[in-house]
Order: structure tokens, then C-alpha cells, then sequence
């Protein structure tokens, strides 16, 4: 059996709740309670999951499973999964990069942006944003005109050519939906989707007002949102 390691730990966790309830007769409520805070004790056992990490040093293993630090690297391995299947999905096609696909995509639902606007909604530094805007220009899936007011500003809509491009890709990036959602139930799906989006929420008011410029700010943000112990 596989799971054998898993089912001796909670028989081992069983016996130690009877210990701290002087042998009394546990309930599934008790357990439960149990091993949540078992789970959130910072000094109970490192998760056995992560088959990248060996056991050569056990100080840098506790700082990566720390609860934040190890869903931090959940993160950026979703991330890299999800950007891996999007380029299959866009093989055969003018779209380079994953943000190529996703800056079209936004001008989709826009009758026209400015550059500026443009490369923040996509989350881009400047020089990238620009870079993508100039392939999708270069490829005629995006036309540029000078703004009326401002002629240092720059215009950008998507074309029709970059609609139908958009369409075709949209039955293969379905599919990539799926595949990243996994063989999540729907109930769980529905849950990661308002954590996400609560996440997003979060993350994307200090990506506006620019508020983590320096190491100093992500020590000062971490602190204000670290609830005291």
C-alpha cells in the first residue's frame, strides 16, 4: 500500500490526541481540530512531497517549507506549467510568448488603449511591453495611431487579422484551462477561484500604486501583514 507511511503517521497522531484527552474516546470533530493545529504548528514535520529536494541540508529544507515559502514555490511551478502548455497552444501561430497571446487578448475586449495602458494591464515591465506591442504590430494584428491631444502617445487596437487569430487560438487555450485545473472536483475549483481572486485583488493594488520599489518595502509589507502570534 502507498500510502502506508501516511496511514502510521495518523494512527500515531490518533494515540496522541487520546494522550492529551487522558485516554477518552476521540470524535472525527476532535481529530479534525487536532490535526489542523498540528498542521500549523511551524515545528511539526516537513511535508514528504517535493521530489526536487534531497536531504543534504536540513536548514535550507525548513526555510522552503515554511507555509508561505512552500506556497510561494507552488506558485512559480503552477506558473511555469501553465506558460508551458499556453506555447504548445501556440505553435504554428505569429504569437511568440505567452504575453503576446494575453496582450491581444486584452485589446480584444477594448475598442483601443494607449501603449502605457496596454503593458500595465499585461503586468510588463516598459522595455517588454514595448517589445511585444512591436511584434504584434510587426505580424498586422494590432494597429498604432498617434493620440490627438498627446502626440507622444501612442494608440494600439487590435486588427480583424488579430481577432481571428485570437478565435483559433481559443479551442487550444480551452484545453489548457482544463489541463491546469487538473482533476480538481468542482467545488474545489470554485474555492482555489475565490482564493485566487482574493489574491489577485491584493497583489494587484500594490502593482498600481507601485508601493514594493525596494527590498526595504517587501520587509516593511511583510511585517503589516503578518498577524502577530
Amino acid at each position: 500500500m502507498k500510502s502506508y507511511q501516511l496511514i502510521h503517521q495518523l494512527i500515531n497522531l490518533v494515540a496522541e490526541l487520546e494522550e492529551e484527552n487522558q485516554g477518552q474516546e476521540a470524535s472525527i470533530q476532535d481529530f479534525t481540530g487536532f490535526l489542523l493545529n498540528k498542521v500549523g504548528d511551524p515545528t511539526g514535520d516537513r511535508p514528504n512531497t517535493e521530489v526536487r529536494f534531497g536531504e543534504g541540508n536540513s536548514a535550507a529544507l525548513d526555510i522552503a517549507y515554511q507555509l508561505d515559502n512552500n506556497i510561494s514555490r507552488l506558485f512559480v511551478f503552477m506558473s511555469r506549467y501553465a506558460k508551458s502548455y499556453i506555447k504548445k497552444a501556440l505553435e504554428g501561430t505569429p504569437l511568440q510568448t505567452v504575453e503576446d497571446f494575453t496582450a491581444l487578448a486584452i485589446l480584444l475586449t477594448h475598442t483601443h488603449l494607449s501603449k502605457s495602458e496596454l503593458i500595465s494591464h499585461n503586468l510588463q515591465e516598459k522595455t517588454s511591453g514595448t517589445e511585444v506591442i512591436r511584434r504584434l504590430i510587426a505580424f498586422a494584428l494590432v494597429r498604432q495611431w498617434d493620440d490627438e491631444r498627446d502626440k507622444r502617445s501612442k494608440h494600439i487596437a487590435i486588427t480583424d487579422e488579430g481577432k481571428q487569430l485570437l478565435f483559433q487560438i481559443f479551442e487550444h487555450t480551452n484545453y489548457v484551462g482544463k489541463i491546469i485545473t487538473g482533476r480538481l472536483t468542482l467545488a474545489e475549483k470554485f474555492t482555489l477561484q475565490y482564493l485566487l481572486q482574493k489574491l489577485e485583488n491584493f497583489h494587484l493594488e500594490h502593482y498600481e500604486k507601485k508601493t514594493i520599489g525596494s527590498k526595504q518595502d517587501l520587509k516593511s509589507l511583510a511585517a503589516e501583514i503578518t498577524p502577530a502570534l
